[in-house]
């Protein structure tokens, strides 16, 4: 049996644009039956959206995303993980503070390439959630110093230039191991953006299925017809459950990206809450 779901949204807790109340109402008014909560490296606004979907009779799972530090791209997506103290809270206290840290070469950065922002404007947007890149592309977008997010992160925010700018990221197996300790089961994000040639990602999603991986987001905005045809290759292979989502953020972070309907089998998740 499918159901209308989208498992791959982000709120005010960390970069997006709508509170966790905001969002499961919008996912309402789209006919989203199951939505995933899956904030980075935070799972603060998951009781809120819970909440509110119980009352709007919409099923939230509590999710969250995980950079991990092989690749600047790998994420991992955590579904059904517990809310309360854990491997995983105790992961996002650190990773928060990675990018509490970080906050403070960002603005240097930006203020050496001629981008005199406040980081008090940044951190007021932010509403005491994770302050995230976007952040910094919406005040940019906002004093003309480009026109659109998207330009903020070519020109500035995802340069080669910017790499320089680390924060603290776990393996990919600390993430899947911190994940699995609280409840929750583990799947690849957007396996497409990780830029591997499809041998090397065979590689990766082998290792990562040892490490404890069960899922992989086979539909996504931007993965063509013949990524996705290879991504369901690679679950059969490696039994692993098919997942999808938008990675949607707002329209102001993220204009081109809606909330997905997609239609899936999810027995998987909701038998196990």
């Amino acid at each position: 049996m499918t159901v209308i779901a989208d498992l791959h949204t982000h709120s005010s807790a960390s970069d997006g644009q709508y509170t966790p109340t905001e969002l499961v109402h919008l996912a309402k008014e789209h006919g989203i039956a199951v939505l995933a909560l899956t904030d980075h490296d935070t799972i603060d606004g998951i009781d809120e959206a819970i909440q509110i979907g119980i009352t709007l009779g919409l099923h939230v799972i509590p999710g969250i995303e995980l950079g991990a530090k092989e690749y600047r791209q790998l994420h991992i997506l955590g579904y059904n993980v517990a809310t309360g103290p854990s491997q995983l809270s105790t992961l996002c206290e650190r990773l928060l503070g990675g990018r509490d840290e970080r906050k403070y070469r960002i603005i240097k950065f930006l203020h050496e390439k001629g981008v005199d922002l406040d980081l008090n404007e940044v951190e007021e947007l932010a509403g005491g959630g994770v302050i995230a890149r976007p952040h910094f592309a919406q005040v940019m977008v906002r004093h003309g110093f480009v026109k659109t997010v998207r330009e903020a992160f070519d020109c500035y925010l995802d340069t080669e230039e910017y790499q320089q700018i680390e924060r603290f990221k776990a393996d990919a197996r600390t993430c899947i191991a911190a994940i699995r300790a609280a409840g929750g089961r583990a799947v690849l994000a957007h396996p497409y953006q990780i830029g591997l040639a499809d041998d090397a990602l065979e590689e990766l999603v082998a290792q990562l299925a040892e490490d404890g991986l069960e899922g992989i987001e086979c539909y996504y905005p931007r993965h063509t017809p013949e990524q996705m045809a290879y991504y369901f290759q690679l679950a059969r292979r490696y039994h692993l459950y098919v997942t999808g989502g938008s990675d949607f953020h707002g329209e102001q972070v993220k204009p081109d990206i809606q909330l997905a309907t997609l239609n899936l089998e999810l027995d998987w998740l909701l038998n196990t809450v």
